[in-house]
């Protein structure tokens, strides 16, 4: 995992996602996704899985939105062509302050087609 300027080892797509989403901005965040019918964007985060458009901007709009926290890109890594994985610290009101969560997602045509988000 590549700790020296982490945000230099991920694609622009995944740089401005996790800018916006990290400052709350539901339609620059859900711009970084995929929109096609034949194969629509999933993000799965805490038990919960958002197929399609739709219900990616839900979770974009109401994650983590009872807390008040900071993030920061701490580590990050290409898994091959199409997969990379960011690591971000979360500091807030949460339960337990202080989180690290990897964010793995894969890209197609330079899109978003899945984000899993786990510990």
């Amino acid at each position: 995992m590549d700790t020296n300027a982490p945000d230099a080892a991920l694609p622009p797509t995944i740089r401005a996602f996790l800018a916006a989403h990290a400052a709350r901005q539901v339609d620059a965040a859900a711009r970084a996704f995929s929109s096609s019918p034949t194969s629509p964007p999933v993000v799965v985060d805490d038990g919960h899985t958002y197929r399609g458009t739709e219900e990616v901007r839900h979770f974009l709009r109401d994650a983590g939105g009872q807390y008040t926290y900071t993030t920061e890109l701490v580590g990050a890594e290409r898994v091959d062509d199409t997969r990379w994985v960011a690591v971000n610290r979360i500091e807030g009101d949460f339960p337990g302050k202080v989180a690290e969560l990897r964010f793995r997602f894969t890209l197609v045509d330079d899109r978003i087609a899945e984000l899993v988000i786990a510990p």
